[in-house]
């Protein structure tokens, strides 16, 4: 849990990030999210996707 607060502030912090994530795979379209935003979703799902692997 530290790597999450380290990373993202606080487990609400990457909940928000993570609910945007799901957002944008409905969504995603040229222009409908900022570059910055999609690579904070992308770093979250690595992040998570490396602990649950640990």
């Amino acid at each position: 849990m530290a790597l999450f607060e380290d990373a993202y502030g606080s487990p609400a912090e990457l909940a928000n990030i993570l609910d945007l994530g799901l957002e944008m795979l409905f969504y995603v379209e040229e222009g409908a999210f900022s570059q910055r935003e999609l690579q904070r979703v992308a770093g979250a799902l690595r992040d998570i996707n490396g602990v649950l692997k640990a």
